[in-house]
């Protein structure tokens, strides 16, 4: 999954061709017997027009984009005909602040593009625009047509047809159906004028100021009023994209729950990150009522609390420290055992060889120590520079804290970025042959990825082996607004090969010793329900613990209006056999506007 830090430009489409717009003001109508918007647009999401010149295409201007790398507005034709697959309106490519209004009746010369956003490789639907345009402004002041209403029940519950076998799994071609699937619905629409009422939001406003809703309020809610993501064929189809044409200054700071009351309204556009979105001229008042953060239980006496934490790229530089301190000594209650992923080396993602991260280290340590929290000690393995992925010069890792008044940890020499732990028995007992180390480095699934780490921790007397994992980014693969249906997950190749990996060392454990306590942790990127998670499990060496919180509950990650699980507790079968654990997603990120990570942490207390 892409992280929301990445860089990025806006979530806006980039036309194909960047060329001035000429504007001519007539006071005579346009010509009657011109192409139509619906002609241009067809019945397909590729327009018969493409590539070709068209002449006099009357509209009345809905909307205008004066900022970013997309300027131009959209025309809709005010005498829809009535034929549901093609839309009546398209937007207008000017390059250049456009020079029309809102309710200016126009006609537009220009050459038909399908442009793709994100580029062909991408796999993206593509947007049909005029380019190349010239305008003549026949009037002004004119009603604008009015907008299509988008709610529960015009979304069909069917997300998308299955792509055609013979174009290699793509929609493109095939005739729009808007009364059977979601996705020929939106298409249908394309540059129209549409509008949503009282709308949830389901992801937070972020800082490309934009956040999304659901027009389906009963469409799989988790608990705090999001919409749980819980298989690959449950696509959520009331989910939709909110952007405006507004100052960003006046767009709303929305946490998942709050309520968009009243209409909000405009074009529906189509964009790289995140599909079909409405741009609005209208947008609705936010109505509070959003999840307050939460705080999980202080483990007791007796019970081992270990978390999973992604902190985002932390390094000595960020202002975060005492906000995750806060966060670690509070709202999870200082866990006795923390891996953290995503610690960037000593001075960030400044490139110059740097690997060591004991500065981000010992910054975070004080922080929780100011904030009321244990001293923790840690301990990790340095990289290889530049060998893990992440941030360019960042050099990301796991790290394990610890309180060490709580439980001990077993140094063993013999630990590097390149050497691959071993086990051993000892008086029955698996043991590993260094600690902390790393496992498989030399692994081709590991390549520009993070290395599993592994250590091992004594909590009253009885070993504990903890590995902190943080797999294959998401990064790559289709999305589900995607022209190709299913869409391609190829990040997960990767992924289930360092399942693999994970689940023969986990084995290899548990073959030296039936009983031992094994915890796998960490940002595993991928869903409680995926082939990834599926092979970690293997024959029953782990499983995952999130599956024992309510459907409502399972979610860390909020993306595009999906509440989905990304960060995962697996355990082996003698702490889940016992029933005496107890798993908390604890939600402090994910849904709020004003995160500290894109990531929320998980908690798992347990007797050994």
């Amino acid at each position: 999954m892409p992280s929301k830090s990445s860089a990025r430009l806006a979530a806006l489409t980039v036309a194909a061709v960047c060329s001035a717009a000429s504007v001519v003001v007539l006071t005579s109508p346009a010509h009657a017997d011109s192409v139509r918007i619906r002609d241009i647009q067809g019945s397909t999401r590729i327009s018969p027009y493409a590539g070709q010149q068209v002449t006099d295409v009357a509209g009345i201007v809905t909307g205008v984009r004066t900022y970013g790398s997309s300027r131009g507005f959209w025309i809709q034709d005010p005498t829809p005909d009535d034929d549901a697959a093609t839309s009546e309106g398209i937007f207008v490519f000017t390059g250049s602040t456009p020079k029309v209004a809102v309710g200016d009746s126009v006609t537009v010369s220009g050459t038909v593009s399908e442009y793709v956003p994100g580029g062909t490789s991408s796999g993206n639907q593509a947007l049909t625009e005029i380019t190349r345009p010239t305008v003549t402004v026949v009037s002004g002041g004119n009603a604008v047509p009015a907008p299509t209403v988008v709610d529960a029940r015009s979304v069909p519950s069917r997300y998308a047809p299955a792509g055609d076998t013979a174009a290699n799994g793509s929609i493109n071609g095939l005739t729009l159906r808007p009364a059977q699937y979601a996705l020929d619905f939106y298409e249908s629409l394309e540059g129209m004028n549409v509008q949503v009422a009282d709308t949830r939001v389901v992801g937070a406003t972020d800082p490309y100021t934009e956040l999304w809703v659901t027009v389906k309020p009963r469409e799989n809610t988790s608990r705090h009023g999001g919409t749980v993501y819980g298989s690959y064929t449950s696509q959520n189809t009331g989910r939709l994209q909110i952007q405006s044409l507004g100052k960003a200054a006046d767009f709303p700071d929305a946490n998942v729950g709050d309520t968009l009351t009243g209409t909000t309204t405009g074009p529906l556009d189509y964009n790289q990150f995140g599909g079909y979105t409405l741009v609005a001229n209208e947008i609705g008042a936010l109505k509070q009522g959003g999840p307050e953060r939460e705080t999980t239980r202080k483990q007791r006496r007796g019970e081992l609390a270990v978390a999973t934490y992604n902190v985002e790229n932390l390094d000595p530089a960020d202002a975060t420290f005492e906000e995750h301190a806060a966060a670690i000594v509070n709202n999870l209650q200082s866990p006795d055992i923390v891996s953290l992923e995503e610690i960037q080396d000593n001075n960030g993602a400044q490139n110059d060889g740097t690997v060591a991260a004991d500065r981000t280290m010992t910054k975070l340590i004080d922080a929780i120590v100011a904030a009321g929290g244990p001293a923790y000690e840690w301990r990790s393995v340095d990289p290889v520079d530049l060998a893990d992925g992440g941030e360019p010069g960042g050099n990301i890792r796991q790290v394990f804290l610890f309180n060490p008044e709580r439980v001990s940890f077993t140094d063993r020499a013999g630990g590097d970025a390149t050497t691959a732990v071993g086990v051993t028995k000892v008086r029955g007992k698996a043991r590993l042959t260094a600690s902390p180390a790393r496992i498989d480095p030399a692994n081709s699934a590991w390549a520009n990825s993070r290395k599993p780490l592994v250590g091992e921790f004594v909590f009253r007397g009885e070993t504990v082996f903890v590995i902190a994992n943080h797999f294959n980014s998401k990064g790559g693969d289709q999305g589900l607004t995607a022209q190709y249906q299913p869409p391609t997950r190829s990040s997960e190749t990767q992924r289930h090969l360092q399942a693999t990996a994970v689940n023969a060392f986990v084995k290899e454990i548990l073959d030296t010793q039936k009983n031992a306590d094994v915890v796998t942790l960490g940002d595993i990127n991928d869903f409680e329900f995926s082939g990834t998670t599926e092979i970690l499990e293997g024959d029953g060496e782990l499983w995952s613990a999130v599956k024992s919180l309510p459907r409502s509950e399972r979610y860390s990650y909020v993306y595009q209006g999906n509440s989905q699980v990304l960060d995962q507790i697996l355990i082996s079968p003698s702490i889940r056999r016992d029933c005496d654990f107890e798993y908390d997603s604890v939600h402090i990120n994910a849904e709020f506007h004003d995160q500290i990570s894109d990531h929320d942490p998980q908690v798992l207390r347990f007797r050994p």
